[in-house]
Parts: structure tokens; C-alpha cells; sequence
């Protein structure tokens, strides 16, 4: 048996982790989402690099990023094109990017959506779009101070974000997109936004 793997946030909240989701090929869903990508993407904390793999056997040109050491071991012994560092750094390409993917929550990286998304704006290309999955309507929009736990070992504190499907469209206009495209597919919620 495996242990799950949880976000747990300092107010006791624990969110579990599809951990073997995140390591399977991707599903419909987000099959359909990627869809939706016009090439070159980058993927923000693209994990193991389902995604990035999903794209290029489509031919579609496309690198992640992701502050893991143990997620860009796991993406480069897989093939996928994916540099070790955060969204926040340099960034190959600024400027030149069609389409950004903050998909499996990352939304939340850092802990504030509005300046999460300003970056990446900053790293598409104009009339870029970012491919965004957020929570379910009804689920409020919050800063979280939280860490990883597995099987009694618990990671260090860091801040993290949830943005629900109702709030995305604020979120995104504050961030300078102009637009917002939001729809449910699998049982989960995913927003397109528009750069300028």
C-alpha cells in the first residue's frame, strides 16, 4: 500500500495530493485542455512532465519549469525537455511563449495568484493565453500556509494558493489578461485567459 501524500495547511486543513495522477499519462481531460495549446508552451511546475510529453507527441514544441530537483530528475529520465529552477527566475524564451500551462493547482505557486499570473504574462508573447486549472465553484479563494506530509514525514512551510472557479476571472483581470474562458470537463474546472 502507498502512502497519500497531503497538503496540509497551518489551520488544519489537509487537501490529498493525486500523486498518481500527476505520474500517469495525462487523462481526457486534460488531453482536451492541451488541446487548447498553440505552440511553443511552457509548463509551470510541470512535475514529472506528463504534459510537456503529451505535447510533444503531437509535435508540438514545448519545455517545462519546476523548483523540484526530485520532479526534473523524474521529467529528464522520462525525455521531457525541463529546466530546474522557478517561474520566478530566468526564464528561456520570455516574452516568446504562445501558451502557459498552470495545470494540477499550480496556480497556487508562491502563494499569490495575481503576481503568479503577472509573470507569466510577462513570459508570453502577445495575445498569448494560459491554460489555468482552478477549484470547483463554491470553493473560496485563499492564501494558505502549508507543507507536504507523507507517511509521518512533513516538509517545511511554504505559501501556497486555491483559486475557485468563481473567482478566476477576478484574478486574471488583476494580472492583466483580458479575458477569461472557464469550463468543466472530468469533474474538474479549467480557465483559459488571454494576454492583451
Amino acid at each position: 500500500m502507498t502512502a497519500t501524500t497531503v497538503l496540509r495547511a497551518a489551520d488544519g486543513t489537509v487537501i490529498a495530493l493525486p500523486v498518481e495522477r500527476w505520474r500517469a499519462e495525462p487523462a481526457a481531460e486534460e488531453l482536451d485542455v492541451l488541446a487548447r495549446a498553440v505552440a511553443p508552451v511552457l509548463d509551470v511546475g510541470c512535475g514529472p512532465g506528463r504534459h510537456v510529453l503529451a505535447l510533444a507527441r503531437r509535435g508540438v514544441i514545448a519545455m517545462g519549469v519546476d523548483a523540484s530537483p526530485a520532479a526534473v530528475d523524474l521529467a529528464r529520465r522520462r525525455g521531457a525537455p525541463v529546466l530546474r529552477r522557478s517561474v520566478f527566475a530566468r526564464v528561456p524564451g520570455a516574452g516568446r511563449w504562445r501558451t502557459a500551462l498552470l495545470l494540477d493547482g499550480n496556480v497556487g505557486i508562491g502563494g499569490d495568484p495575481v503576481a503568479l499570473l503577472r509573470r507569466v504574462a510577462a513570459l508570453l508573447a502577445p495575445g498569448g493565453r494560459t491554460l489555468v486549472e482552478v477549484e470547483h465553484p463554491g470553493v473560496a479563494t485563499r492564501v494558505l500556509r502549508a507543507r507536504l506530509e507523507r507517511a509521518g514525514e512533513r516538509g517545511p512551510w511554504f505559501r501556497w494558493a486555491v483559486v475557485g472557479a468563481d473567482d478566476i476571472d477576478d484574478v486574471a483581470a488583476r494580472a492583466g489578461f483580458a479575458s477569461s474562458v472557464t469550463w468543466e470537463a472530468g469533474g474538474r474546472w479549467f480557465a483559459q485567459l488571454a494576454r492583451p
